[in-house]
């Protein structure tokens, strides 16, 4: 029976994008500006972000303690909130639409690992959260999905499939369970 050999692993020919000195300023910008809660402001944080290359609306919120992998692969629309203890693993472009609410603890990953492969090989896509979708406390959205405008991915769940529009998605892997009506 074949086994997984990580010794083999190589992530060839994923290129992250930037160039090395990029990658290593905002490595250390994350963690002092984002990943920690010394910098409660919006504004910096925007700031830097677009910086480094992230397309963003007006008046995102970007709360303490968010871990983004690379800004350059980030565009998020207007009136957005990013929560606390938010992983944005952005290995690939993350979308996230206006009035978009990804909660405290979530999780949005663009890439994982070819599980059938001995040489563990990284498997990336792209993610989208389109116009008023909400993201629960502690959700994950795995790689190549799209959560359609005002779809909600409730708190723990998991997406492994697209969410359709004006739909309420709980368990893991997750289900709809209702429409989403706004009143």
């Amino acid at each position: 029976m074949q086994k997984t050999d990580l010794s083999t692993y190589n992530n060839h020919p994923y290129h992250p994008g930037g160039n090395a000195l990029t990658r290593f300023l905002w490595h250390y910008t994350n963690a002092f500006f984002f990943k920690s809660g010394l910098f409660p402001v919006y504004s910096v944080k925007r700031f830097l972000l677009r910086a480094f290359g992230a397309k963003l609306g007006r008046s995102i919120a970007i709360k303490p303690y968010v871990n983004i992998k690379y800004p350059w692969n980030l565009t998020v629309g207007d009136n957005a909130w990013i929560g606390e203890n938010v992983w944005l693993d952005s290995l690939e472009m993350i979308t996230i639409g206006a009035n978009t609410c990804i909660s405290q603890g979530a999780t949005i990953l663009t890439g994982s690992h070819n599980y059938k492969k001995a040489t563990f090989d990284l498997i990336t896509a792209p993610v989208t959260l389109e116009e008023g979708v909400w993201i629960g406390a502690g959700a994950t959205v795995n790689l190549g999905i799209t959560a359609a405008s005002h779809a909600v991915l409730t708190s723990g769940s998991v997406a492994t499939k697209n969410l359709h529009a004006y739909s309420v998605y709980q368990g893991n892997p997750a289900v709809k369970v209702r429409d989403r009506i706004i009143e």
